[in-house]
């Protein structure tokens, strides 16, 4: 038996290693273009995605307009067509052995749910039981409890039967909102040891979790 009937996963960095392998690289390209001689570190931007997040970053830091965050969407979607990321170690695991159990896997994403879809396809995981993703607009999005409260609605499930797993503090929030278990998925800065303190300190009353095999632990024992 599973401790929650559904786990709710964050897709970029908490299930797959898609900042290093597409959105970094992506934005580095998009400020090549719109902000030329800009320069950032993936720790940096890692920082500013966790808070005040991505596009408070783009807005509030770069002072980007709405045509260019249009620009920088349609760039870093050609970038997300060309690149499959991998899965974390550990991911697939947890996620086959919580469906096997009777669980729910479901995904609430600021990536477009083809490309999440796709991602669970290449790996030769099982489809989501439900993906909600950027499709569904930046307003509804996480922090915004909609999506999360809307996953509980479908499977007629209470706040207690949900545990959402996430690296980015919007997740913490929109679970927060809802009533929700939040995991903070640290492996996300296995190579940062600042970054997963500022996550924990960001998000209190967090489940601090270092490998997802800590996530089948607290799933499974």
């Amino acid at each position: 038996m599973t401790r929650y009937r559904c786990l709710v996963l964050d897709h970029d960095d908490t299930a797959v290693m898609s900042t290093p392998a597409i959105h970094f690289p992506s934005f580095l390209d998009t400020l090549a273009r719109l902000r030329p001689g800009t320069e950032m570190t993936i720790g940096e931007y890692s920082r500013l995605c966790f808070d005040p997040g991505f596009e408070r970053m783009c807005y509030e830091v770069f002072h980007f307009t709405p045509e260019e965050m249009a620009w920088q969407l349609e760039n870093w979607q050609r970038h997300v067509e060309r690149q499959i990321p991998p899965f974390h170690a550990g991911m697939p695991e947890l996620i086959r052995r919580q469906k096997a159990a009777g669980g729910l896997v479901c995904v609430i994403s600021q990536s477009y749910s083809r490309f999440v879809l796709r991602d669970y396809a290449a790996a030769g995981l099982p489809a989501p039981d439900l993906c909600i993703g950027w499709e569904i607009g930046s307003a509804l999005q996480k922090p915004n409890p909609y999506p999360l409260r809307e996953t509980l609605r479908r499977f007629r499930l209470s706040p207690a039967n949900a545990l959402v797993v996430d690296d980015l503090k919007p997740g913490y929030d929109m679970a927060r909102a809802a009533g929700c278990d939040f995991a903070a998925a640290l492996w996300a800065y296995a190579d940062d040891p600042e970054m997963q303190l500022r996550v924990l300190s960001g998000c209190p009353g967090a489940i601090a979790a270092y490998t997802p095999q800590e996530i089948e632990s607290l799933l499974f024992r």
